[in-house]
């Protein structure tokens, strides 16, 4: 059984090496990850998942991890900001309030789909002009949901969350670690 990872995340290999699994091959699939109108923010993720999932050539032995990590405010859905003035725009809104963190897992085996939904609530601080400012610079904000990443530099900005820490990364380790397991992975063998 090989394992194929679809995603681009650098941090999702970390994560899965984290738990000692390293992937077959990594694979991202190409779909269009635009929201449909009135979708909802858990519904949203679960379905980009799953969409990303049956979206990876596999063989039929072949299990496939794909994740999907979103940023929701209320119902309106903060994805990945195209530019530095739509980080910005998040990280305002996002200051001083309560949001969630859905991070969904889709595992497929043939015709075998196994989905999760880990919801996670974070809580960030209003942003100086200055923290800001200079958070933007750094780049930080790059192909990340809502414009930050807890494990990077915006983690200053966190003063509190309730929920899975490796979800809010990117991809929650001990759900998928469970999900593998059933699925028949081997997670906890013995390293040679």
């Amino acid at each position: 059984m090989r394992l194929i990872l679809g995603s681009a995340s650098p941090r999702r290999l970390d994560l899965l090496a984290q738990i000692g699994v390293v992937p077959d091959a990594v694979l991202p699939p190409d779909i269009n990850e635009d929201p449909l109108k009135a979708e909802l923010p858990r519904p949203y993720c679960a379905r980009i998942a799953r969409e990303k999932a049956l979206a990876v050539q596999a063989g039929p032995d072949d299990l496939v991890l794909c994740a999907d990590t979103t940023v929701a405010l209320g119902r309106r859905i903060m994805g990945k900001p195209a530019d530095a003035g739509q980080a910005a725009a998040f990280l305002v809104a996002l200051g001083g309030r309560r949001h969630s963190v859905i991070t969904a897992v889709a595992l497929r085996l043939g015709d075998r789909l196994w989905t999760r939904e880990v919801v996670s609530a974070v809580k960030m601080k209003r942003l100086s002009d200055a923290e800001l400012n200079a958070y933007l610079a750094s780049g930080d904000w790059r192909g990340k949901a809502g414009g930050y990443g807890i494990q990077g530099l915006a983690g200053a900005f966190i003063p509190w969350i309730s929920g899975s820490f490796t979800g809010i990364m990117g991809l929650p380790v001990a759900e998928t670690a469970a999900m593998l397991g059933t699925a028949g992975y081997p997670v906890w063998k013995e390293k040679p």
